[in-house]
């Protein structure tokens, strides 16, 4: 979290905001006050130098270590795009780096980007190489030795239908690009993966997806997986063979460096079934052992996928081709070409995974929680402090000197102090939960500030007293709606429903659903104060998701 401070002297009379010119917002500065950073949603190192990494965040840019990951330095700040969906470096050249914009892990609150950059002096400049339109890139791949050919996933702005979308190609080191690979206006490129044997055979997950205001819809007949043999000239769209019959929903690949030959798909499909019931058309996890002639379906634990449109990547070690690696909540480990899996320590919901081709023992794993390096294969892993928290909301009490608090993606609601005692940092220790969760907002009383009423998603609402350390639910319905579509349900709250106080009865507090609700007794009870203040459009309010259902909240 930063917080702005300034130099200029206070004035005596108040100031109109809207009046503040550029001067006074040009000595605003930020410093860094914790707690701790996540939603890395893109990693890769320089293969063979145990030193130098490079991370992008979900939306905090690019970031670079040349100490083994102790310490980490901004490179992409000067850029005007902060969401990062893939990383790659040249394989003969590691000064040359490129980074795709626009988150590729697929929520209502993530954030689209530019284009492609490239850097050619390790990430100290950057140029942008096109591609402005296209949203999101899911992955970058680039030609072992013709560095000028480089590859883009892209999987559109996913609002509705476009154009820019699909796999695209460069020969000439991004001067320009052909779009080599499309099916609709509705269908992106999710994954793409080079044969690091022979560059010519290349293998792209097409995924059709959609995102509205109320929900998304993963799958459809655009989705499938195609197969190059000439380069990216031309593509074959594999169907049969053991693959799973439509519809599809998102798919990410993987092929062994040991033996090319072996290729994995994670594919999502419409199962929902135990492993020991399905078909060969219903699974999750495919592998084909002859270079994409034919498939089987060897794994159907839904562990490996779990929530597709947000998770699933597939790494395989490039020294065993048995060795594979599935990122989605857990991190999982298959040590027999996916039969079975173990689960990782890597931390939660990851997303992206990169593992030294030179060194095999040093991998690294970006998630929800930051990134994870390890020199150990997995068995022990370093998780440095980054400075890259999504906060969803910020707000501050009126001690002196103040706390401030708010909500981090994917970690609790947190209170700390705007300065410390101790010196220039703030130590984590000092700051801690005040109740809720992730999504909400976290509001102090402006009376008391002991006392913080901090929300959660699913209409899940604490009243935290910081004098017991007791956070109490006082949710305004008893519901569970996790599953459910919004229709059936007596109150629909948003992923990030809103918390007021009146600034003139700290009494009274305000929440709201399709209505607006009140209390003025500590949220002992409830009373709805309006009518529903939404189209309460029932087409709006049904199952979504597509494929893989994910109701966590109306």
């Amino acid at each position: 979290m930063l917080v702005a401070c300034s130099g200029v002297a206070s004035v005596a009379q108040p100031q109109d905001a809207s009046q503040l010119g550029g001067e006074f917002f040009s000595q605003l500065g930020y410093r860094h006050i914790g707690p701790v950073g996540n939603r890395v949603s893109a990693v890769v190192g320089v293969p063979g130098d145990p030193n130098t990494y490079y991370f992008g965040g979900a939306s905090g840019g690019v970031f670079k270590s040349v100490d083994g990951g102790v310490h980490w330095e901004p490179v992409f700040d000067d850029q005007p795009a902060a969401s990062i969906g893939a990383l790659a470096i040249d394989p003969s050249n590691s000064n040359v780096v490129w980074a795709g914009t626009g988150e590729a892990h697929i929520r209502s609150n993530v954030s689209i980007g530019n284009g492609i950059y490239k850097s050619t002096d390790g990430g100290k400049t950057w140029s942008h190489m096109g591609l402005d339109s296209t949203g999101r890139i899911s992955r970058i791949v680039i030609h072992p030795t013709h560095p000028d050919v480089v590859f883009a996933a892209a999987l559109g702005h996913l609002y509705g239908p476009q154009e820019e979308r699909g796999v695209f190609r460069t020969t000439d080191g991004g001067e320009t690009w052909e779009r080599v690979l499309f099916v609709d206006e509705n269908t992106g490129a999710s994954d793409i993966v080079m044969d690091p044997n022979n560059p010519r055979i290349l293998f792209a997950g097409m995924w059709q997806m959609v995102i509205w205001t109320w929900g998304r819809q993963s799958g459809g007949p655009g989705s499938g997986l195609y197969t190059s043999r000439d380069g990216g000239d031309s593509w074959e769209q594999l169907s049969g063979n053991g693959l799973p019959k439509p519809p599809l929903g998102k798919i990410a690949l993987a092929m062994s460096p040991d033996n090319s030959d072996r290729v994995f798909a994670l594919i999502e499909t419409n199962s929902n079934r135990d492993f020991a019931e399905l078909d060969d058309h219903q699974g999750v996890l495919w592998r084909s052992d002859d270079g994409g002639e034919s498939w089987r379906m060897v794994n159907g634990d839904h562990t490996l996928v779990q929530r597709p449109h947000y998770y699933s990547r597939v790494v395989a070690a490039p020294d065993d081709h048995n060795e594979v690696h599935f990122l989605a909540t857990s991190h999982t480990t298959s040590l027999d070409g996916g039969l079975t899996i173990t689960r990782g320590g890597a931390g939660g919901d990851n997303h992206d995974m990169w593992i030294d081709p030179l060194i095999p023992d040093r991998m690294v794993v970006g998630n929800d929680g930051g990134i994870s390096i390890s020199t150990t294969r997995g068995s022990s892993w370093m998780r440095p402090r980054l400075p890259i928290a999504q906060m969803y909301h910020v707000f501050t009490d009126n001690q002196i000197p103040y706390f401030v608090y708010g909500n981090r993606q994917d970690g609790a609601s947190h209170r700390g102090p705007s300065n410390s005692l101790t010196g220039s940092t703030i130590p984590i220790g000092v700051w801690h939960s005040v109740g809720g969760c992730e999504s909400g907002f976290a509001v102090p009383d402006p009376v008391d500030n002991n006392i913080v009423w901090s929300g959660c998603y699913e209409g899940i609402l604490d009243r935290y007293d910081r004098r017991t350390g007791h956070a109490r639910n006082v949710s305004v319905w008893p519901d569970d709606p996790e599953g459910w579509p919004a229709a059936p349900l007596e109150y629909r709250f948003q992923w990030t429903f809103p918390i007021a106080i009146s600034p003139h009865d700290h009494t009274k507090v305000y929440v709201g659903s399709q209505h607006v609700h009140q209390t003025s007794n500590g949220g002992h009870s409830w009373s709805v104060i309006s009518p529903d203040l939404t189209t309460n459009d029932k087409s709006r309010q049904q199952k979504t998701g597509g494929l893989t259902p994910d109701d966590a909240s109306p």
